[in-house]
């Protein structure tokens, strides 16, 4: 039999199991399913999930049961059956336990908005939901209670007064998300919320989800004072920051790498440690071996799955201002910049400035990264074309406005003097700093792409004359992916054939790889600009390969850096090896994207002056769409 968990925890780390959710969805579960209905309706699926976890390690498996309030279930019409669900979720963690895994049972928000000013429900209806949930989760037998994911502190005290209403003995673990520098998409600190939801009745506290390791660690320091006056901590992170491949939403920190931060946690007095959003059972095997925790082995089955697709075709379309103002003879540079993340936009403007006068083609603006919120690209854009007479390239996703608003802000590009776009999907707003923060996607690559091109022949997506013409270059995100190149290249074809022009990559940090992306991608009409991304140390290196979506820093490097121990020294390697990169691929390359570090343009400026110095031309493609006599 398993020994009283707050007992066990108090001298021991103990492991948890990973994304319940996201590994249903890699079973073959549909997107977009209710995942809480199966404890009724695929039973055997859930149960067969959790076994996987037991298996490779997890000592604690959560139910399924994270959106089984009434709140979430009205959505589907089953609001009625919130205690049904709630216990068979229970029971099946129960069966798949046995005597030797603890179960908690998973309760999340309601999805209710707050502060409770809208008239949707009040917060004894809250507190309410919560009850019922807990109370099915009591009868089908958990071990203790798990509150986890909520972003907002007033709703997870209602849900801690619920448990301890409802089941007072039972053990009770509280988790929020805190997306960056440990605090709350409200602005409330982790060590604040930490004390009060301990105050409240948690018996362990912690953080879960957000925005990969990195940030985590940063709200698990922020909690140690908590470790230190004897509160239990948990920490659960997602496996990196999220991306869209295809239609699955991929998490790119490898399990190492999560265990190595997880070893970090701990140090800092974590206790409870597992896994949020794409957290595997991979992860967990990982976490078991590097932390030293000891498996319990259960019998389970693997599950497998999946391919993928997409067409091609070609249209004939202007290049746009951007391509049509290159010169002739030499090899274009874009650098990025992103704006800042407050109103002080001096140093991008001085930087732009500077690349200028350096020789650069045009400057790169990315739209909120990542989900944080930055000054807006557009009006950015648009300060640097007044000051500079430069080109700029304004990334406009699809995440953040509908379809009337994206058209909309186009042509109000198009009055402003902008001749370039790059049209991408955007990251998740899961990741964002912001509250309240939903993805539109009304439109994301492709339809952006096809928008664009309709605006440069004077339509909008209803077929109606705008009077004018656009003179967009339509640029495309290109995720090369050496070791697995097709489903990325076959994307490439059909944002070209729909009317791109030119694609700008992820970072690319060998000259192999670089070769085998022109190989690949030769059959394309289009100008591709390798992205050139300058690491500045061993950390910044490690935080790029596990926690950014679609970059992939070579081992080769990563191990470079870390042989340094000043990270002076780091940076010194860093950007040599990047320079010799950069002369090796020179000749045969479209052109360069070079990707400041931190925002830091002095770094490009380096570059672009080694460039320009010497003279290199590229592959000479680009000449093709320049206008003559320019």
């Amino acid at each position: 039999m398993k020994p009283a968990f707050l007992e066990y925890l108090q001298n021991h780390v103990v492991l948890a199991d990973g994304a319940l959710g996201s590994y249903l969805y890699e079973k073959g579960v549909e997107l977009g399913r209710n995942l809480d209905l199966l404890n009724l309706q695929a039973g055997e699926l859930v149960f067969s999930a959790h076994e996987e976890y037991i298996r490779a390690g997890s000592q604690l498996i959560e139910t399924n049961t994270f959106g089984a309030n009434y709140f979430k279930l009205r959505e589907g019409g089953v609001e009625e059956q919130v205690r049904e669900i709630s216990r068979a979720g229970a029971q099946i963690a129960a069966k798949a336990a046995g005597h030797q895994v603890y179960v908690a049972g998973s309760v999340g928000p309601t999805g209710v908005k707050f502060p409770l000013d809208e008239g949707e429900a009040t917060a004894e209806d809250i507190g309410e939901a919560f009850r019922q949930q807990i109370s099915g989760l009591v009868e089908g037998g958990v071990d203790l209670i798990m509150v986890e994911t909520f972003s907002n502190l007033e709703e997870i005290l209602l849900a801690i007064r619920a448990a301890k209403t409802v089941a007072p003995a039972l053990p009770l673990v509280a988790q929020m998300v805190f997306p960056a520098r440990g605090m709350t998409v409200r602005g409330e600190d982790a060590l604040a919320c930490g004390r009060k939801m301990a105050e409240a009745g948690a018996d362990v506290v912690g953080t879960n989800c957000g925005r990969g390791i990195d940030a985590m660690v940063t709200a698990v320091k922020k909690m140690m004072p908590l470790a230190r006056e004897g509160i239990l901590l948990s920490a659960f992170p997602n496996a990196g920051l999220p991306e869209m491949v295809g239609h699955r939403m991929i998490y790119p920190a490898q399990p190492s790498y999560m265990a190595a931060r997880a070893g970090e946690m701990i140090k800092c007095g974590v206790h409870l440690i597992g896994g949020c959003c794409g957290t595997s059972p991979a992860h967990i095997q990982e976490f078991r071996s590097s932390l030293k925790i000891k498996p319990v082995r259960i019998r389970a089955e693997n599950v497998a799955r999946q391919p993928e697709k997409t067409p091609q075709k070609r249209v004939e379309d202007l290049p746009g201002g951007f391509l049509a103002g290159l010169t002739p003879g030499r090899v274009p540079i874009i650098v990025e910049l992103d704006p800042p993340t407050h109103l002080d936009v001096a140093p991008v403007l001085t930087g732009a400035a500077r690349l200028a006068a350096a020789g650069v083609d045009a400057i790169s603006l990315g739209e909120n990264p990542l989900a944080i919120l930055r000054a807006g690209n557009l009006g950015v854009a648009t300060l640097i074309r007044r000051d500079t007479g430069l080109q700029t390239i304004i990334h406009q996703t699809g995440r953040d406005l509908n379809a009337l608003g994206l058209q909309s802000r186009m042509m109000e590009a198009h009055l402003l003097g902008i001749e370039a776009v790059l049209a991408v999907s955007g990251d998740s707003a899961s990741a964002t700093d912001q509250p309240g923060v939903s993805g539109v996607f009304d439109l994301r690559s492709y339809g952006l792409i096809r928008m664009l091109r309709n605006l440069n022949n004077g339509m909008n997506l209803a077929g109606r004359s705008i009077k004018h013409t656009t003179n967009f270059s339509v640029g495309a995100a290109f995720s090369f992916r050496p070791e697995n190149p097709r489903v990325q290249v076959q994307r490439l074809e059909k944002k070209s054939d729909l009317g791109a022009r030119f694609a700008m990559t992820q970072p690319l940090f060998t000259r192999e790889a670089v070769e085998k992306m022109i190989d690949a991608t030769s059959h394309i009409d289009i100008l591709i600009f390798p992205g050139i991304f300058p690491v500045i140390s061993a950390r910044n290196a490690e935080f790029l390969h596990n926690e950014v979506p679609g970059i992939s820093v070579p081992r080769e490097l990563r191990q470079r850096l870390a042989s340094y121990e000043q990270v002076a020294d780091q940076r010194k390697a860093a950007l040599e090896y990047t320079m010799e990169l950069v002369e090796n691929i020179a000749p045969v390359v479209d052109g360069f994207y070079f990707v400041s570090p931190l925002n830091k343009w002095e770094i490009a400026l380096e570059f672009v002056s080694h460039v320009r110095s010497s003279g290199w031309k590229g592959s000479g493609r680009a000449d093709k769409y320049c206008k003559p006599n320019h």
